[in-house]
């Protein structure tokens, strides 16, 4: 079926609800979840651009875009239990590898099976591309945290979801990170809220770390 089949494949992204199991005001596809990646890495990348930084933009189009492309096969896995030991997080990404892989090679035409092995890996890694799509996929989290709890919403899970992203992206030292947390940041605590959460004091003690 070729490359037919891949396009196929990709309504499958609408359908696979991030967060599953849990109250939410507004579900988050993981197509969607995708698409605000892209987004975000690209205006990180244009901030690392005007401190000089080289961006290869294929490489990041390319891992941005596809980053969560494995999804389909394995569904969404709660980051607390996808990151909960060093050694199921690489069992979890050696599932989805191999599964991507065999999608390939059961599918997509000889000529372009090098094409798609690379586009379609994983593309988090110390490369500033790969950084960058480190801190965009925090930063959705952190966005879609933010909403619930901005609008009353108590679940647990979205302080720690809220909280360990941004933890993770202070420790990212990127000049596009030092921005976002000195420029973007404080406007999204400053919002206006309905919670019982004090996502201020969150916030300031996740930096603290």
């Amino acid at each position: 079926m070729g490359i037919h089949k891949y396009f196929r494949s990709l309504n499958e992204l609408e359908r696979i609800i991030r967060c599953p199991g849990k109250f939410k005001f507004e579900e988050h596809s993981v197509a969607a979840h995708s698409w605000k990646v892209v987004q975000y890495a690209k205006t990180l990348a244009d901030i690392e651009e005007k401190h000089g930084a080289q961006i290869d933009w294929k490489k990041l189009y390319n891992i941005t875009s596809s980053h969560d492309y494995g999804e389909i096969f394995i569904g969404d896995i709660k980051t607390p239990v996808k990151h909960s030991s060093m050694q199921l997080r690489q069992l979890i990404q050696q599932v989805e590898e191999g599964m991507v892989n065999h999608f390939i090679e059961e599918h997509i035409p000889q000529e372009f099976k090098g094409t798609f092995y690379h586009q379609l890996r994983e593309g988090k890694d110390d490369s500033l591309e790969g950084l960058i799509l480190e801190v965009a996929d925090k930063m959705d989290q952190v966005y879609e945290a933010f909403a619930e709890l901005q609008r009353g919403n108590t679940e647990k899970e979205f302080v720690v979801m809220y909280r360990n992203a941004l933890i993770k992206i202070k420790h990212i030292k990127l000049r596009s990170v030092d921005y976002f947390l000195e420029e973007i940041l404080p406007d999204m605590v400053n919002e206006e809220t309905l919670s019982s959460i004090n996502i201020r004091q969150i916030t300031e003690e996740a930096l603290a770390l």
